[in-house]
């Protein structure tokens, strides 16, 4: 029957890149994936996959009972199947996946920590929820025997916490190929305007939507696209009626990766601009920074460590000081007068998408996910 592997996720797995990866990886090291995940009442239908998924329909979509009543679920559909692997992504996943393999003989559980989670933006303003998921966190995790995180930020907070160690995959994203991709006229977009793009599945507060809109007030021949989805999308628009910016911003919602990427291609350039209120944004290390590189598109991010360290190490775009719309307007506009420098950087990209690439980061998962050999 060959061995089986359970990655679970509280997401409804249509735009997580990172799991997807991490599941084609498991297959080519032999195993046969399952995907577990959660069905809200706005999912989109999955593509075919190559791996088995399973969404659960819960009572809630948001919340306590909804987290309660996930992993409870999830507890009971891994108890009642054969598993010699069990991946749990994040926390709030991880106590399900910790009962479980309490129960099976010989299953291998290992821990895949996206971010800093219990310092989200989502649970730093509500203490009682944060203390709750800390003490989660501080039961499991020195248990634990394969842990990995997306940063080595991350992984030294953790290290330092609970004297683990803990190995460094990032989120990076795989080659691209770049040949076939639609025209800009084919995905609705401007044919000579400066293109400036924000993507990702995680628009959400305080990730710099808002002045990105903003600095649109103060620039010319600019248009900013939003491809993604988050919190903040019905805000951002909001705020686009409001300053009369219909033709500067245009909203494109969650697209499949690859035509999110064809979307990033035609940038000129790529937003990142995730503010320090938290130390999960402050050490973060978005997948986005990657998709730019390998798109070609050069980047203006936010004074994040490592942020800040993949671009200046790579001279792949600028990194601001300040984030605030005059000082976004201002970078903006020193491209569009530079255009030298956005071929230069653009040649950097090339350059960096050599080595900053999945192919090359899954090194370091052979040696937590060795190969089956049946």
């Amino acid at each position: 029957m060959g061995n089986r592997a359970f990655v679970s996720v509280t997401n409804d797995l249509y735009t997580d890149n990172r799991v997807h990866k991490i599941c084609l990886f498991l297959m080519e090291q032999g195993y046969k994936v399952t995907l577990i995940g959660r069905i809200k009442s706005d999912s989109s239908t999955l593509n075919n996959r190559s791996y088995t998924t399973k969404r659960f329909k819960l009572l809630w979509e948001k919340g306590p009972k909804f987290y309660a009543a996930y992993n409870l679920r999830l507890f009971f559909y891994l108890l009642f199947h054969r598993a010699d692997l069990l991946v749990a992504n994040d926390l709030d996943t991880l106590t399900a996946n910790f009962l479980a393999a309490k129960f099976k003989f010989k299953t291998k559980l290992v821990y895949d920590s996206h971010e800093y989670f219990t310092q989200v933006p989502e649970l730093i303003h509500r203490p009682k929820t944060q203390k709750i998921w800390e003490r989660l966190e501080r039961f499991i995790f020195p248990r634990l025997e394969a842990v990995y995180t997306v940063n080595q930020s991350i992984a030294r907070i953790y290290a330092e916490k609970y004297g683990k160690d803990v190995q460094v995959v990032r989120n990076i994203s795989p080659s691209w190929n770049a040949e076939n991709i639609p025209s800009r006229k084919e995905l609705g977009l401007p044919e000579n305007q400066f293109l400036v793009i924000l993507q990702g599945a995680g628009i959400n507060v305080d990730r710099g939507a808002e002045e990105a809109v903003e600095a649109m007030k103060l620039l010319t021949d600019v248009t900013l696209i939003i491809v993604g989805s988050g919190d903040m999308i019905d805000t951002l628009k909001e705020m686009v009626a409001t300053y009369e910016l219909q033709n500067k911003v245009l909203f494109f919602g969650k697209r499949p990766y690859a035509e999110m990427m064809a979307f990033t291609s035609h940038a000129d350039l790529g937003l990142t601009l995730d503010k320090p209120t938290s130390d999960n944004y402050r050490f973060s290390l978005p997948n986005k920074v990657f998709d730019y590189i390998q798109a070609e598109t050069p980047i203006i991010g936010t004074n994040l460590v490592e942020v800040a360290q993949v671009i200046t190490t790579h001279q792949v775009g600028t990194v601001i000081d300040e984030l605030t719309p005059e000082a976004l307007a201002r970078a903006i506009r020193y491209y569009q007068e530079h255009p030298d420098l956005l071929l230069t950087q653009k040649a950097n990209c090339r350059v960096a998408a050599g080595s900053e690439n999945w192919e090359k980061e899954q090194d370091v998962l052979k040696k937590i996910y060795p190969r089956i050999e049946h």
